[in-house]
């Protein structure tokens, strides 16, 4: 039998909130998370939806693309639409129109990036709204309120994400409260159709990562978290970090590294045993006209490209690369036309999707460390045309 027969045979027996990991090699882990509205493969990465939608793309395209889960912001959501108004119109799944898993975050994020419109006690956090200056107040019980009302599959707990960089003290402080808040995030939590995961701080310090681990994985917990990565910091600070803090998450448990990353990142963080990641990385540089291919990154504004009949990446087989040319593309970007938004978005967001799959085949045929080794070599390559 197969290895993804096993896998699927597995799977079917699977009951909400369980994970199994079914092939390990070093670090890297093959698994499966089941939640309300279906099994989770891992490695997996998760299409960024901050507003109830993926930039520039429909549920439909996120399916055919590959995509399992798709996550949306608590903090967006809850100023607009508002999550009352998403619950009487069915839940988020049915808003819109995201038949799979869906994660929310929890607004913790927004605690460092909207540092500048709001203020923060034990019980929670004053945010001045960036749409219209209102005052909201997000606390631990709020959060989970919310994520419950839009029907969330996988809940993340309310935690402060700290600035980089911080203080010794500002780091403990940080933690304390994080752990605190998980507490009240977990007797908040009534709805048995989602899965609470715990958010790991600490900063960039090895000695609080642990502390804080230890802290956060005594909650027991259908998943674990790595937060306050992607703040600013250096990124070979998170590389080294990693392989010393991810193999001593809970193995029965997913791993989720938040808000990473790069290609590169994404095979440096499974390798050290990372099972779920978000980031708006390949939605945002879409727009903005880079693209990650097979062999590298492309700059498709680039002149070199203006008369480029071939397709941007010939080693995919998405819907922009089987129907468009390169120099299609770089006129729709340089004419500033929504349609090279949404076909970059489509290569990206299935580019990413198929580095997951393609990991996930290696992990199962146990081909891991040549396939890693091979990622990394193509994607520490200069970009293209630069």
């Amino acid at each position: 039998m197969s290895g993804s027969n096993e896998i699927a045979d597995v799977t079917a027996k699977m009951k909400l909130g369980d994970f199994k990991v079914h092939k390990t090699q070093g670090n890297a882990r093959r698994g499966t998370l089941m939640t309300a509205h279906g099994p989770i493969q891992t490695p997996v990465f998760m299409a960024v939806g901050t507003k109830a939608t993926v930039k520039a793309m429909t549920p439909e395209e996120l399916k055919e693309c590959g995509t399992q889960v798709v996550l949306g912001n608590t903090y967006h959501l809850h100023l607009r639409p508002g999550e009352k108004l998403i619950q009487k119109l069915g839940g988020l799944h049915k808003f819109m129109n995201w038949h799979g898993p869906i994660l929310t975050d929890s607004g913790g994020f927004q605690v460092f990036s909207l540092s500048k419109l709001r203020s923060m006690t034990e019980e929670g956090v004053e945010f001045r709204s960036h749409l219209d200056g209102g005052k909201y107040f997000i606390s631990p019980e709020k959060s989970m309120e919310i994520q419950m009302d839009l029907g969330s599959d996988i809940i993340m707990a309310f935690d402060e994400c700290l600035q980089y960089p911080a203080t010794e003290d500002q780091i403990e402080k940080s933690m304390a409260l994080t752990y605190r808040w998980l507490l009240r995030s977990k007797e908040a939590m009534t709805r048995k159709e989602s899965l609470l995961f715990g958010i790991v701080q600490g900063g960039l310090s090895l000695k609080h990562r642990l502390k804080s681990l230890e802290q956060v994985t005594s909650v027991d917990l259908p998943g674990y978290a790595l937060g306050g990565f992607s703040v600013g910091e250096p990124i070979h600070l998170m590389h080294e970090l990693l392989p010393d803090v991810a193999p001593k998450m809970p193995a029965n448990k997913p791993r989720y590294l938040m808000g990473v990353g790069t290609p590169l990142d994404l095979i440096i963080s499974i390798d050290a045993g990372i099972d779920m990641f978000d980031c708006v990385m390949p939605t945002r540089v879409a727009r903005n006209g880079t693209l990650y291919t097979w062999q590298g990154k492309v700059s498709i504004k680039r002149n070199e490209y203006k008369e480029d009949p071939g397709p941007l990446d010939p080693e995919c087989d998405c819907y922009c690369c089987k129907n468009y040319s390169r120099a299609y593309l770089r006129h729709l970007f340089l004419s500033g036309e929504i349609l090279g938004s949404r076909l970059n978005t489509i290569h990206n967001i299935a580019f990413y999707m198929k580095l997951m799959e393609k990991s996930r085949d290696a992990l199962e045929s146990g081909t891991w460390e040549s396939f890693r080794d091979e990622m990394l070599r193509r994607f520490t390559k200069r970009v293209t045309g630069d």
